[in-house]
């Protein structure tokens, strides 16, 4: 039973893990992170991402631009794209250290505690991962919500509201979490033993020596 937890622990936690680093790659570049549609003229729609701000007209189609200067950002959209960038880089390490540290892989099978730490550190950058994908995410939401209640822009200013890349972002976010936690679980859970082919071949070799001596001393 420990055998089964413990290899689709593994396997559901670097899945997770998997998916969770795609969906972050996409929430960093999709232009969708917040939406503005205008009463006055409902057949055009903007969007803002971390790098464009893009415009949906019915006749034309999506037309986007990219942002002239990183320096004129406002905070959040400027510490998004390092965050957004770490959490990329964070979930590839990973999901690298812990593929090595599976027990399906049989490159240092032999060596159990190190594929233990390779899991345990692939778990915690996904943790990391997940982390620098919800902060970034959740303040660029706080922001937009803050600015749509503001009382002091007029009724009649058309107001930003989330787009479809935050809920992609916290979707990405917390499979990274979960699965760095499967993934810490695996490593916690009692190792696998050896498989029937592997003990077959220690006992002969235990009992190899054995039957060498035994005939010697008749001999």
């Amino acid at each position: 039973m420990a055998l089964v937890f413990r290899t689709v622990a593994q396997l559901a936690g670097v899945s997770l893990s998997l998916l969770g680093w795609v969906l972050s790659c996409l929430t960093n570049y999709l232009p969708h992170w917040k939406n503005l549609n205008l009463d006055l003229n409902e057949m055009e729609n903007w969007t803002m991402g971390l790098w464009q701000t893009c415009v949906t007209q019915e006749e034309v189609g999506m037309q986007c631009k990219d942002f002239d200067s990183f320096l004129a950002l406002p905070a959040e959209l400027r510490v998004s794209r390092i965050l957004m960038f770490l959490s990329n880089g964070l979930g590839f390490l990973g999901l690298l250290v812990s593929g090595f540290g599976l027990d399906c892989l049989r490159i240092g099978e032999g060596q159990r505690d190190l594929k233990r730490r390779l899991l345990i550190l692939g778990g915690v950058l996904s943790w990391a991962s997940g982390i620098t994908a919800l902060v970034p995410v959740s303040w660029v939401a706080h922001k937009t919500v803050q600015e749509f209640w503001d009382e002091n822009v007029p009724d009649f200013v058309p107001r930003w509201e989330f787009g479809e890349a935050l809920f992609l972002g916290w979707f990405a976010g917390l499979s990274l979490l979960l699965g760095g936690c499967l993934l810490n679980c695996a490593a916690c859970s009692s190792h696998a033993p050896l498989a029937s082919g592997h003990h077959a071949v220690a006992q002969m070799q235990d009992h190899h020596p054995l039957e060498t001596r035994n005939s010697n001393l008749r001999n």
